[in-house]
């Protein structure tokens, strides 16, 4: 029951509500701009001066009841901003230009932003060729993704969407991008997972890097799959995102 974890959170505003807040607010339509070469913002118009949320990211990060940590920016900020068309008043802008992701909880979840050594994919080139109606914003360790929803997974514009390794199927969250990321430093991303990790997951996790996942065997959105009796390997998250995405899965249809 993920869902039921996020109304459990205390954060019960609708994502529609989430998108208005002011300087939290993010256009939808300048958001998905960058997928459909439409006209572009200039790098000083996204640049927010005097109310940028990148220091409120950091307040988040420091006050998290889980370890959070926000990687560096890489030299590719300024590129992957004018990429994605939002500015660094909104956290999604904040986290794509003034780091160079977010890692939660040891890793387990990869909030992407403009790439590091640690976490190479950055949010712009990461999108290219893998969503159109959405875009992608974090991924986990066992394999599942979380995007924005753009109009391709539902109605509910601005929500938070996650692909989920163990019904293989886009399920709407309910909530914005903030109160996502707001959600996501505290210990309800451990209630949310709790039938999704196993004893030792943390050295496991940490030995695969960022830009990986677990692939399990038999998979888990099976009646055979679980993630304590089925196999576990290492691939690339490119890898696990082309086979998630399929419309139809070999020998399954």
């Amino acid at each position: 029951m993920r869902n039921q974890a996020w109304v459990e959170c205390g954060i019960d505003l609708p994502c529609s509500a989430w998108l208005r807040t002011g300087r939290l607010s993010v256009k939808i339509s300048t958001l998905f701009a960058f997928l459909h070469e439409e006209s572009m913002r200039a790098l000083a118009e996204l640049l927010e001066r005097d109310e940028p949320a990148l220091a409120l990211i950091q307040a988040w990060a420091q006050e998290a009841s889980i370890p959070v940590e926000c990687l560096p920016a890489s030299e590719q900020g300024d590129s992957v901003l004018l990429a994605l068309q939002v500015t660094t008043r909104s956290p999604l802008g904040a986290v794509a230009h003034g780091t160079g992701g977010i890692l939660v909880d040891g890793g387990w979840l990869r909030m992407l932003g403009c790439g590091h050594a640690r976490l190479t994919r950055d949010i712009a080139s990461w999108n290219r060729g893998r969503s159109s109606g959405f875009l992608l914003i974090a991924d986990d360790a066992v394999g599942g993704f979380f995007a924005i929803n753009g109009g391709a997974l539902g109605e509910d514009l601005g929500a938070v969407h996650y692909l989920a390794p163990d019904t293989w199927a886009w399920e709407s969250l309910g909530i914005g991008h903030t109160a996502f990321m707001q959600w996501a430093f505290t210990e309800r991303l451990r209630d949310f997972y709790r039938d999704l990790r196993w004893e030792g997951w943390e050295t496991e996790v940490a030995d695969m890097g960022n830009d990986a996942c677990l692939s399990f065997y038999p998979f888990l959105f099976t009646e055979q799959g679980s993630v304590r009796s089925s196999s576990r390997k290492p691939v690339p998250a490119a890898e696990h995102y082309a086979f998630m995405s399929q419309s139809e899965l070999p020998g399954l249809g």
